[in-house]
């Protein structure tokens, strides 16, 4: 499958780090960013419904997919750093949405932080980074990789279509090589954020937190200590979803656009 067909990609240099964005709908739609999580094997087809009412934007982390690596990458504050000064390039200044899943919900937060003027709404989907000790995420850097997978939905068959049908796939294994090097370089000796517990009740941004119920990654036991961080949040968990609740799910697909709606 063509996971970018139909999708405008922007290239931009952002302050040396070669940067894809995709972008679909209405240039002058309201604006509606969304950061991905650990991996982008999975394409995009549940963005494009939000292409209806808003201008979907799909960068590419730096050290992921299309863009390039960053030069003395080390922490989320890095992260931020570049997606300031891209959201600048790209004209969006106030009023976006901002949807983050996994370890792109963690960077969601942490850019919600300091950026909360830019943000009209934000949607946080089973984020990553915080420490829970009665829930605790799995360790993804345990995980084996043909086991890692399996663990992102409840029904596996959602995924095949993005899987190669060769297990031996030499591209598929650097691309995802790269991207889980990137994840080490930024999340290996924090895997817990430090700067999320301090920060996030400071933010007045109405923010939504989705889950699935049978996330098998990072469990649901985590979203009320999520919830609980957020003065002016909404959480909802839904039924039949794991981690990729986006995929397994068009209600959460709708929960987003109603919300930012």
């Amino acid at each position: 499958m063509n996971a970018t067909e139909g999708f405008e990609k922007l290239r931009l240099n952002v302050n040396g780090t070669d940067t894809v964005v995709l972008a679909l709908g209405d240039a002058a739609a309201p604006p509606l960013v969304f950061f991905h999580g650990a991996g982008t094997f999975h394409g995009w087809e549940f963005a494009r419904p939000w292409a209806a009412d808003f201008r979907v934007l799909i960068p590419h982390h730096p050290g992921f997919a299309e863009s390039g690596d960053m030069d003395g990458l080390r922490d989320f504050g890095d992260f931020v750093l570049h997606y300031g000064a891209l959201f600048d390039q790209l004209g969006l200044h106030r009023d976006v949405n901002l949807v983050g899943l996994s370890l792109g919900g963690r960077l969601a937060a942490r850019f919600a932080i300091s950026h909360q003027h830019r943000l009209r709404r934000l949607v946080l989907v089973a984020p990553a980074g915080l420490r829970v000790p009665d829930a605790p995420m799995e360790d993804l850097f345990r995980i084996p990789p043909e086991q890692l997978a399996p663990r992102l939905v409840k029904n596996f068959e959602i995924l095949l279509p993005w899987l190669p049908s060769d297990p031996h796939d030499l591209d598929f294994a650097v691309d995802r090589y790269r991207e889980t090097r990137t994840v080490a370089t930024v999340a290996w000796d924090e895997p817990f954020d430090r700067v999320i517990p301090r920060w996030m009740s400071t933010m007045t941004v109405p923010t939504l937190l989705l889950w699935g119920a049978d996330d098998a990654l990072i469990p649901v036991g985590q979203a009320k200590a999520w919830a609980d961080l957020v003065p002016d949040s909404e959480l909802r968990i839904l039924d039949n979803a794991g981690h990729l609740l986006l995929d397994e799910s068009p209600e959460a697909v709708q929960a987003v656009a109603d919300f930012c709606a």
